[in-house]
């Protein structure tokens, strides 16, 4: 019988980690694994016929890693701070033991610049003190990792993180013990070397770990949405219970102002309900009986009777919270350069210096261990990949501070690095390309026009309507007095009513003017031509007689067109999606020189559309503000969230443009094309350094201290020429 088994995995620290699992779980009979290394999970279906859970995870912790079974989401949250707290403990130790020992380096370099050199700091035996709970408390991971590798038959950076760093302070230990019974002897000491590197792979190992953290907070949020309680109407009493509570087909009744507690169907009642929270539309949606009410969205002004129709995880809310856990996580990590090259690197460079011992053991010096372990040791010591470890990184913190400086937040360097390939770009409209709330257009009086303007923002006020914020917003702007209101009455889908003085007034659509019997025929080209524009349109009547038409949308950002043609210019397709209808939505596009456009998407579709162009082999960036866009900006190779937007969008994103400002994008794609060439010309000279200089310490022509000097120029050179990313011009 098939069983489901949630777990949550501990230890994985790339891609090859949930690979490794998920191939050993799949051997298993019965067993079908999918592990997650973003959201550091496991959901297994498993026969127990054949396996128990037990089994399950007796394996998993065979191979190394931890499992147990999925915890709360507040529990797992916690827990990832711990983790975080505790790097960032391991961190500043490690910084605080390693900063002397950074300041003897200069003692390697063939220049004297003149620096005091404290005696003390040259002590082996004082040095042995600060490095030793480096390199085996702050850097035991590293040795867990590359045994782990070893283990299961490959290199990976730990493997020559632990190799490098190790060999540097033996070989050290090594000279440090020389000086016993001998004080005249002068040790070549790189305890420096190990600690250093230690401190800044940590660094980047503590980046990780906050970026994981953030998935679990955007989803906490997205949690947080959700309405906490309902009202159930049974046996003619109302009763508040629980939202975990409520059933498939239970009676609700939602009051103005409330969330719809679940998703269900409208049985009674009228009202305009805000959706702008799950579909990014800014203008409410008339509901009347029969109609879809989404969850978590909220009901304006008027009572509804409900029926519940999707409860749980089955809302749309749960929907969407589910696509960004699952389309985050299964995004493949960029595999990096420095990791494929050290697969091939760490396993030639110890072949090479294990031969070295021999050749000079059994034929160069015969006998001669010392001068045997000392030569091999230089050709680990020229290759550890001190420069190779800062090559991308480095690039990386530069090149996203540069970034930051411009207004472009990238969530992680693997994003920074993917950003260049982009080739085509989906703008979500309202919020976007547009400002995302709606604003007076345009007011026409065909008489009276201070009058007809007085009696619309008198009328429009008692309203909650957001249209009617704009409208009273623009009679602010037109310092238009208002009138007392003597009756004011709402008609959902119609418009309103209200009475000033002895007169009547009424703002709404064309049904409104039928309904009251007002004869519109002779302007119907003005509302017309409003209409055309992507513009909601409302008549304006006075005692039954047309005065004025009221235009309201939501307007178009200042510098979008200018970002559309720069990214045309760059060879991208440009395309906008959205949910309103086709017409508005091409006229919106026209106004920006957009030429594709997907119009009347669902807010749960976006993510498909997303998914169909990548399947046409596109590298796609989605770029959205809104909770309905977050399941998209996951599931796209790069989700550039709007910094003006929700919090969840920004979370659900790889890459953040503060204030809105579009033109920043082909900046972010610019800045990818100039990080990702400096990061090339990092590896290119990293590895001149250390494969240049391994046949010269194998010939015995290079002293280890020379070795570390060769290795302490190569990462200045690395870290010099990242910091060139600053003055680029982009």
């Amino acid at each position: 019988m098939k069983e489901q088994l949630k777990l949550d995995i501990t230890g994985m620290t790339c891609a090859a980690c949930s690979t490794r699992i998920e191939k050993v779980l799949n051997k298993m009979d019965g067993v079908e694994a999918n592990v997650n290394l973003a959201m550091e999970s496991a959901a297994i279906s498993y026969d127990n016929e054949f396996v128990s859970s037990s089994d399950i995870v007796m394996k998993i912790e065979k191979l190394g890693y931890g499992a147990r079974e999925k915890v709360l989401r507040a529990t797992k949250q916690q827990l990832k701070e711990e983790e975080i707290n505790q790097k960032k403990r391991k961190f500043f130790l490690s910084v605080i033991l390693s900063l002397p020992l950074l300041y003897t380096m200069l003692a390697h370099l063939p220049v004297d610049f003149g620096f005091p050199m404290p005696r003390v700091f040259m002590n082996p035996w004082f040095q042995l003190l600060l490095s030793t709970p480096v390199q085996f408390y702050i850097g035991g991971q590293f040795y867990m990792g590359a045994y782990k590798a070893l283990k299961n038959k490959s290199a990976n950076m730990d493997v020559l993180v632990a190799l490098g760093t190790s060999a540097a302070y033996f070989y050290s230990l090594a000279e440090g013990m020389k000086t016993i019974g001998n004080p005249n002897y002068t040790p070549h000491l790189y305890f420096e070397t190990s600690a250093v590197l230690i401190t800044l792979i940590l660094l980047g190992k503590l980046f990780e770990t906050m970026a994981k953290g953030r998935t679990t907070i955007a989803i906490s949020k997205l949690l947080n949405l959700q309405a906490k309680e309902a009202t159930l109407i049974g046996e003619g009493k109302e009763l508040q219970i629980p939202i975990d509570e409520v059933k498939v087909a239970d009676r609700l009744l939602v009051k103005p102002g409330e969330k719809i507690p679940v998703d269900g169907l409208v049985l009674l009642g009228k009202s305009s309900v805000d959706e702008s929270m799950i579909t990014g539309e800014s203008i409410p949606v008339e509901k009347s009986v029969g109609d879809i009410l989404i969850g978590s969205t909220i009901n304006k002004n008027g009572t509804l009777t409900m029926k519940a129709t999707k409860v749980g995880e089955d809302t749309a809310l749960a929907g969407i919270i589910k696509i960004v856990e699952e389309a985050q996580g299964s995004k493949a990590p960029i595999q990096r350069l420095a990791d494929t090259i050290s697969g091939y690197f760490v396993p030639v460079v110890a072949a090479i210096s294990l031969i070295t011992f021999f050749i000079w053991y059994l034929f160069v010096n015969p006998g001669d261990f010392p001068l045997a372990l000392e030569t091999a040791i230089s050709v680990l010591v020229i290759a550890c990949p001190c420069s190779l470890g800062l090559a991308t990184p480095t690039s990386i913190m530069v090149g996203t501070g540069k970034g930051a400086e411009m207004g472009i937040l990238f969530k992680g360097g693997e994003h920074l690095e993917t950003a260049h390939k982009i080739n085509v770009i989906v703008l979500d409209k309202t919020g976007t390309i547009t400002h995302g709330q709606p604003i007076v257009t345009d007011f026409i009086a065909y008489q009276e026009e201070k009058k007809v303007l007085q009696y619309l923002v008198s009328a429009e006020k008692s309203s909650e309507h957001p249209l009617a914020d704009a409208i009273v917003r623009y009679g602010v702007e037109k310092r238009s007095s208002t009138l007392p209101v003597k009756r004011f009455n709402a008609i959902p889908g119609y418009g309103i009513e209200a009475k000033i003085g002895n007169d009547e007034i009424y703002v709404g659509t064309r049904k409104l003017m039928e309904l009251k019997c007002i004869d519109y025929a002779e302007i119907e080209k003005d509302l017309l031509r409003f209409e055309t524009e992507g513009k909601t349109a409302m008549y304006i009547a006075i005692n039954s007689i047309i005065m004025g038409i009221v235009a309201v949308a939501d307007t178009v950002k200042e510098n979008t067109k200018l970002a559309v043609q720069q990214l045309t210019q760059l060879g991208i397709d440009v395309y906008m999606l959205t949910g309103d209808n086709e017409r508005t939505a091409k006229a919106i596009a026209a106004q920006v020189g957009i030429k594709n456009v997907i119009a009347e998407v669902l807010p749960e579709e976006k993510a498909n559309h997303v998914k169909e162009l990548q399947l046409k082999g596109m590298v796609v960036a989605m770029v959205g503000d809104g909770i309905n866009d977050a399941p998209a900006l996951a599931v796209a190779d790069i989700g550039i969230a709007i910094g003006t937007g929700t919090d969840v969008a920004i979370e659900a994103a790889d890459i953040t443009i503060l204030g809105g400002e579009l033109t920043l994008i082909p900046k972010a794609i610019a800045l990818s094309k100039k990080t990702m060439q400096n990061i090339r010309q990092n590896l290119f000279w990293a590895l001149i350094y250390n494969s240049g200089g391994i046949p010269i310490a194998a010939l015995g022509l290079l002293a280890p201290w020379v070795a570390g000097a060769a290795m302490a120029f190569s990462s200045v050179s690395v870290v010099t020429n990242s910091l060139r990313l600053k003055r680029v011009k982009i």
